[in-house]
């Protein structure tokens, strides 16, 4: 017994210097030994071997009718005016005055199926659609048993993923966590000066880029030129709450969010000791003239980090970019737009926060292949003569929308918890009713899709 016990022993701090000295060390310091970079290369070559036969079988097997290239239904892109009309079989032209139809009422009708089918919305809060197979079970909805190599390749990957990278992934972020905790306290304990800054940056970035390669990230930069400074605000899309380690991995920035409790809370007072992170409590963050004034107060600051803020205000499947909150665009200060666009073929990023908690959703993290993703930063953006809040806050998320290859929608990603509100339904009813009154206001009213 004592033998196994040894042997056990002997194994472990095998596991933990190689961990240590090929892991932990390389990323302290911002290198790669090429491992990370291997494993992506052999799984491309994997997963193309593995879609071909999956290709080639359903070749084999009959077919049945695909689905439209653009979601499950194809929706007509014609205006209200245009669709009733020709329902009317006469002109759209000459709807002006015209008298209620019985026949009008199919238009509504129709528009209610389709978005009932498959919205612009809540298609935005279910995981992304795969062309292909990327041999994970959890991606398995639209393809079926192919043959007994695909199985084979597939069960070993459940091994490797399981058995060798899932406790590797655990054992990393566990190191990660535990220096950021220890590291943050002991700086937080020097005197204010450029010393403890250093430092304090120091045990950041080194965490998040442990805790990075817990996740096998692969990572591309682009534009750092535009990389955000000192002072200013940065805004990204959200999709994932790992896209804090994504950014954080190529520069520090301080942290906007609410006071928790446990772990996190351990978490956020041993960060908030080394660095001002800018936490609010439950009471305050209902107050916005609080919430604004402690920003305001950070970003005139030109010595403190630049502020990370997610303005969607919740994540988004990695497909799109919807509405952003105005507030993080009414304190002043310049903007930093940041684009982020992950590779669902190695992994599915996006957080369902309806469907996982976080410990669920962090083991489908750390059992998926890798997370590989870019990051493009854009050039600084600041409010124009005569723009608004709402108007700078699209400005920038069109910006972010185009760079990342996402839908730019305009609504509200607080409809992922939240009932329609009456207003949207109240534009389509003044829509209609200025068509069959002949009044021009709807040449003002801007409605739904």
């Amino acid at each position: 017994m004592e033998g196994a016990w040894d042997i056990a022993s002997v194994l472990f701090q095998v596991w933990l210097s190689m961990v240590v000295v090929l892991i932990m060390l390389p990323a302290m310091f911002g290198v790669s030994l090429g491992f990370t970079d291997l494993y992506i290369k052999v799984l491309v070559k994997t997963l193309e071997w593995a879609t071909r036969r999956i290709q080639r079988g359903q070749n084999e097997q009959p077919t049945l009718p695909s689905q439209s290239a653009n979601g499950i239904i194809e929706k007509d892109d014609g205006s209200m005016e245009e669709e009733i009309g020709e329902l009317r079989r006469s002109h759209p032209k000459s709807l002006a005055g015209a008298d209620f139809t019985l026949c009008d009422v199919f238009y509504f009708w129709k528009k209610g199926i389709e978005n009932i089918v498959e919205d612009q919305v809540t298609q935005r809060f279910t995981s992304e659609e795969l062309v292909s197979w990327n041999l994970l079970t959890r991606t398995n909805n639209n393809f079926c048993y192919i043959s007994v190599r695909v199985t084979i390749i597939w069960g070993l990957g459940v091994f490797i993923r399981y058995c060798i990278l899932l406790p590797l992934r655990i054992t990393l972020a566990a190191i990660g966590l535990s220096w950021l905790v220890i590291g943050t306290t002991l700086v937080g304990f020097l005197p204010n000066s450029n010393v403890k800054n250093s430092l304090s940056d120091l045990v950041h970035i080194t965490c998040y880029r442990i805790c990075a390669r817990g996740l096998s990230a692969t990572i591309r930069y682009h534009n750092k030129e535009n990389r955000p400074q000192k002072g200013g605000i940065c805004v990204a899309n959200h999709t994932s709450p790992i896209d804090i380690v994504i950014l954080a991995n190529d520069g520090c920035y301080a942290m906007v969010g609410q006071v928790h409790g446990g772990l996190m809370g351990v978490i956020q007072r041993s960060m908030v000791r080394s660095c001002p992170h800018v936490w609010f409590e439950r009471s305050e963050m209902k107050d916005r003239n609080t919430v604004a004034k402690r920003l305001k107060d950070h970003i005139a600051d030109k010595t403190k980090l630049p502020i990370l803020i997610f303005p969607e205000g919740t994540c988004i499947n990695n497909t799109s970019v919807m509405m952003f909150k105005k507030g993080s665009f009414e304190i002043g200060g310049t903007i930093y737009p940041v684009a982020i666009k992950y590779d669902p073929q190695f992994g599915d990023a996006f957080w369902n926060s309806a469907k996982y908690n976080m410990v669920s959703y962090l083991l489908r993290m750390m059992t998926s292949w890798a997370i590989v993703c870019n990051v493009w930063y854009l050039p600084p953006m600041n409010l124009k003569n005569g723009e608004d809040a709402v108007l700078f806050a699209n400005r920038v998320k069109s910006a972010i929308a185009n760079q990342g290859g996402l839908v730019d929608l305009s609504w509200d990603g607080g409809l992922k918890r939240a009932k329609v509100k009456d207003s949207y339904k109240e534009e389509q009813q003044k829509m209609y009713s200025s068509m069959i009154v002949g009044s021009d206001c709807h040449e003002n009213s801007v409605g739904p899709t």
